[in-house]
């Protein structure tokens, strides 16, 4: 698809969880012919789901966030005026998150709602991570041991304890984030449950009922679902979604964009050509553009 736009609506920088700068990620961009990029680091996140600050902006660096962004975005008006930098979050959706995500993401233009999180996270108001509350913090050892991250290759006891149909049984509440009042712009990796299926954890039943609520549910509540091509990065055969569901999405008439969920600069615009090949095959022919302006552009897929 040479005359499509290259876009990518899901980057990370060194300010969350990533290992490159604003400027990093716009020179990356730039060489790749990128139209327009999407800065997503995670938004701040209670002290009961990430007590040592190591994948979110803490609240004390939100002001710094910003003021890098826009210098990256002077950087990028001298060495490539046609990428159209956009300032944006990952959001990650939990019990009673709504307050707290619209203080935190106050002046982003796109907000992505991702759902990392299964389970109640506890005392949420005890304070932002970095600040205050840790008494909450989900551990193995507790009964609180059925909450926590479904993506964390380094503490897998949620899987372990509630199994592999009992993982997507919660993580379908992913309705719940498409529900919510927030104004998600993009719900990102729709089923990232799909994580660990080739580590021990890959369903043994037929995933299409969930995937049809899924699909029913963004339709209902027009949201508009993220192509990432972070999941052949990490080894896996299939896209977020995975292809079974995407064919939902497109059944559904659900909008998409395109995302590479980047945590290295080397990584901006990975394998989107091949995603939007892909999309194709899956039924779509068009997908949507984001500006600074908030606006997103429907454009051909051809």
């Amino acid at each position: 698809m040479p005359t499509c736009p290259l876009v990518d609506c899901h980057t990370h920088t060194s300010f969350s969880d990533g290992h490159a700068s604003f400027e990093d990620n716009v020179r990356a961009a730039a060489a790749a012919g990128c139209r327009a990029m999407v800065s997503t680091d995670h938004l701040t996140l209670p002290a009961s789901m990430d007590a040592n600050c190591e994948v979110q902006v803490i609240e004390g660096d939100l002001t710094a966030h910003r003021l890098a962004f826009e210098d990256a975005r002077k950087l990028a008006a001298q060495i490539a005026p046609e990428l159209e930098l956009v300032y944006g979050f990952e959001c990650d959706w939990y019990e009673g998150c709504e307050p707290l995500v619209e203080r935190w993401s106050a002046g982003a233009i796109v907000r992505l709602g991702s759902v990392h999180w299964i389970g109640n996270p506890g005392d949420i108001m005890a304070g932002a991570a970095g600040t205050a509350g840790t008494e909450n913090v989900a551990r193995p050892d507790t009964p609180d041991s059925r909450c926590g991250w479904i993506d964390d290759d380094t503490n897998l006891h949620v899987w372990e304890n509630l199994g592999v149909l009992g993982v997507w049984e919660r993580y379908v509440d992913w309705r719940r984030a498409c529900e919510s009042s927030l104004n998600f712009d993009v719900m990102a990796h729709p089923d990232l449950v799909m994580r660990f299926s080739k580590e021990g954890f890959a369903p043994d039943f037929d995933p299409a009922p969930f995937w049809q609520q899924m699909a029913e549910c963004a339709h209902d509540t027009g949201r508009r679902v993220e192509v990432s091509t972070a999941a052949p990065r990490k080894g896996l055969d299939d896209y977020y979604p995975s292809t079974g569901l995407l064919r939902c999405f497109a059944h559904a008439e659900v909008p998409i964009t395109f995302g590479s969920d980047a945590h290295r600069a080397c990584d901006i615009c990975w394998n989107i050509r091949e995603a939007q090949a892909h999309a194709y095959d899956c039924g779509y022919r068009a997908f949507d553009i984001p500006h600074p302006t908030g606006e997103w552009e429907p454009t051909p897929l051809d």
